[in-house]
């Protein structure tokens, strides 16, 4: 080709549109960490989102610090805003397990959900009643491993691992940290809260968690729950008082005779502890609902999540919920703001997302049907933190849920990026898999 050709022909090259924004997707394990980078006029803006993984995996220490390692190399030691989503391990155990190497990050501003306001009255009742249940949980379990329900009290287990270790660091140390990350006092978002512009004309929408206190605890499209105890707050009211009362029993200490020695006198082998007759047993029978305790508190908490929809130049959407469950899902469709003499509303964010970050990685009830993943009709990329692997290990064996993937395999064309499988082929360019993390460029 002759040099006036190759001359001309770079002359009519079309340059491609400067990018607007990054995502960071990391493979520490079954967890969430997120860096979400603005393309700012005059530097890159920078949204770190949770930094997590589940109790339990291997080396989670030395995971959690190739993160932190790369996250400050990425942003130079400076982060525009640190957000921590809600109080699970899965979601804050990195600033337990990397303390020291986040402090020498600038963190310029902390967000956390109006629940984790130690001012606001209706959040300081929300925090009690989660410790609380907490304490009683544990207790129960081990009332549960002492009736010899071994299963039941290690699906319990599992569960509280999403809140840290019994008697090591827990969530509340955690979100502790991510209070004095920054010099400043933590921001506390609410869904009320206008807009917040961005360099480069981005604006960051809140969505939640809810304001309305029984979306907060509506976990599930069904109503209630199907048996057991109707909500965490009847369990710490009348039940966990009497899992911590020294004096529960009626008799004597020299009238009674332990379980452990009991299984082995002729009599009792033969009746209490025959088989045969284990349905008629009264003392433990009541345990067995604790398990549903456990699951209802668990979903209160991933309804506190600070859910954020970023609006690029443009009007695209990034999504990023969390572990939001169907009350928070509800509430986004009565929010609206006044932008630009323009109304904007929770729908409308949903119909413009072009990336949904998967909540609770995957699970059945983190992702809205109607009025919620069948709004995202511009939707290009799902990004999924989720490790299967690990979920079975834990007996979450629909984490992720089949019908879930599915659904968002065929809303993006076959462009869901998972942490714990390789690049798909439909994934363009814009998707970048290293071992360590997934990035894809907006």
């Amino acid at each position: 080709m002759a040099q006036d050709e190759v001359t001309s022909a770079a002359a009519g090259a079309v340059e491609p549109p400067p990018w607007r924004a990054r995502i960071r997707m990391y493979r520490q394990g079954l967890g969430d960490c997120f860096l979400v980078t603005l393309n700012g006029p005059e530097a890159p803006f920078h949204v770190l989102i949770d930094c997590g993984v589940i109790l339990g995996t291997a080396n989670a220490a030395g995971q959690i610090a190739k993160v932190v390692a790369d996250i400050r190399q990425t942003c130079a030691d400076r982060i525009d805003i640190v957000v921590g989503t809600h109080e699970h391990w899965d979601h804050l155990s990195g600033f337990v397990q990397a303390t020291d190497d986040l402090r020498k990050i600038a963190f310029e501003t902390v967000w956390l959900g109006w629940t984790e306001d130690p001012k606001d009255p209706a959040a300081a009742g929300l925090a009690a009643t989660r410790a609380k249940a907490i304490d009683a949980l544990r207790l129960g379990v081990a009332r549960l491993r002492l009736a010899g329900d071994g299963d039941s009290a290690a699906e319990i287990d599992s569960i509280l691992e999403f809140f840290g270790a019994a008697g090591g660091s827990s969530t509340k140390d955690a979100l502790e940290i991510v209070r004095t990350l920054s010099n400043k006092p933590p921001t506390y978002v609410r869904p009320t809260d206008p807009p917040v512009d961005l360099p480069g004309g981005a604006r960051l929408y809140v969505l939640g968690p809810p304001l309305d206190p029984a979306l907060l605890k509506k976990s599930s499209p069904s109503a209630g729950q199907s048996y057991g105890f109707d909500s965490v707050d009847l369990f710490v009211s009348d039940v966990a008082p009497r899992l911590t009362d020294a004096g529960r029993s009626p008799f004597a200490d020299d009238r009674v005779i332990p379980l452990s020695v009991a299984e082995h006198m002729p009599f009792f082998r033969e009746t209490y502890f025959n088989a045969a007759e284990s349905s008629r047993k009264l003392d433990a029978a009541w345990l067995g609902s604790l398990s549903d305790v456990a699951l209802k508190l668990d979903s209160d908490t991933n309804n506190t999540s600070v859910v954020l929809a970023f609006e690029l130049p443009g009007g695209d959407v990034l999504l990023f919920c969390a572990d939001a469950q169907i009350g928070s899902w509800l509430s986004w469709a009565t929010l609206s703001w006044q932008v630009d003499g323009k109304t904007v509303t929770g729908p409308d964010l949903l119909k413009r997302a072009i990336v949904y970050k998967v909540g609770h990685h995957g699970s059945h009830n983190a992702t809205l049907k109607p009025n919620g993943l069948e709004l995202m009709t511009a939707l290009k990329y799902a990004l999924l933190p989720v490790d299967a692997a690990m979920a079975q290990k834990k007996h979450w064996g629909r984490m992720p849920l089949p019908e879930i993937v599915d659904e968002l395999n065929r809303r993006t064309g076959e462009r869901v990026l998972r942490i714990d499988q390789p690049k798909p082929a439909a994934a363009g360019p814009e998707a970048v898999e290293t071992p360590l993390y997934y990035e894809l460029t907006i």
